[in-house]
């Protein structure tokens, strides 16, 4: 198997929302909130129409798209054995995601996201993890992992307790490391955990601008540049409109937007370029087609309603 992927199982309801909804409910636009309260979360969606519901999850739409690019994947996430649960099961079957994970009904649902849209397409999230956050180093299999070239792992499933050990567990099996910092907060949250994994145990590292200068507290973007030189792995950077650079040890490549697109919604761009580019780099592509491919591919999902092509 070319890529295993191990994140947050989570079904993502999307719904579009004017402005005033996001600063009404106390939300930050373009980040993500977690909800640990599952009332408070049914009642934040409770007068909201829903555009689409699909299997999500970061890491589960990277390797969806890899899996459309003609490349053989796995993924492990955590669900229950209820009606979301199976959703989320055929969303992946469908995609021909082999699914390392056999559901079992839990006291916990589902985990689900709800996304919330606003008319400049940014995309603002709220997830109720659900059993997904509940992933256990029971849950991860090491075989799957050694028969993987790489594993993909989000940071958004980075946390203290079993989490971590299943993450652990994860990394000291695997081949090769790529994973994404996810999120700002989850950055700020994990900063030491996070840097320690950057300089020490991940062959590539997804991030945008926002979250790698915070991780390592840079004040322009040639600390960041000078930092990725020293890590001699992979750091793949997306900068919005300044487009996406990619370092590797003293190789630097760049690439800039598409121009000309009809941006419907933002969602899945950061994963569907992750997909682009592992896309390219286990098919033996030189770092700067690797890059483009990744810009290829968030180019497409960002002129649609969601995160899957």
């Amino acid at each position: 198997m070319k890529i295993l992927g191990i994140g947050n199982a989570i079904v993502d309801v999307i719904c579009k929302v004017e402005d005033d909804f996001i600063s009404k409910n106390g939300l930050t636009k373009g980040t993500m909130k977690l909800i640990f309260d599952e009332s408070e979360f049914k009642s934040l969606m409770s007068n909201l129409k829903i555009e689409k519901t699909v299997s999500g999850g970061s890491v589960a739409n990277s390797i969806v798209g890899l899996s459309q690019l003609g490349n053989e994947v796995g993924f492990i996430g955590k669900v229950s054995d209820d009606e979301l649960g199976e959703k989320y099961e055929d969303g992946l079957k469908k995609e021909n995601v082999k699914y390392f994970y056999e559901k079992k009904k839990e006291e916990i649902p589902t985990g689900t996201c709800l996304i919330l849209v606003t008319p400049d397409s940014e995309r603002t999230m709220c997830t109720f993890l659900g059993i997904a956050g509940k992933v256990n180093e029971k849950d991860v299999s090491s075989e799957a992992i050694k028969k993987s070239e790489i594993i993909l792992l989000e940071g958004y499933l980075w946390d203290e307790g079993e989490p971590k050990k299943a993450f652990e567990k994860a990394i000291s099996s695997a081949n090769k490391v790529a994973m994404s910092l996810s999120d700002q907060f989850c950055v700020d949250r994990h900063k030491p955990h996070f840097l320690e994994l950057v300089k020490n145990k991940l062959d590539i590292t997804f991030a945008n601008e926002q979250e790698i200068m915070s991780l390592i507290d840079a004040k322009n973007f040639d600390d960041v540049k000078i930092f990725a030189k020293s890590l001699d792995k992979i750091l793949v950077v997306t900068r919005g409109e300044k487009g996406a650079v990619a370092i590797n040890g003293e190789e630097i490549v760049t690439c800039g937007v598409k121009q000309g697109l009809k941006i419907v919604d933002l969602t899945g761009a950061g994963d569907l370029f992750a997909a682009g580019f592992l896309h390219g780099y286990v098919n033996k592509m030189s770092l700067k087609d690797s890059l483009e491919k990744g810009t290829e591919m968030s180019s497409k999902v960002i002129q649609q309603i969601g995160a899957r092509i």
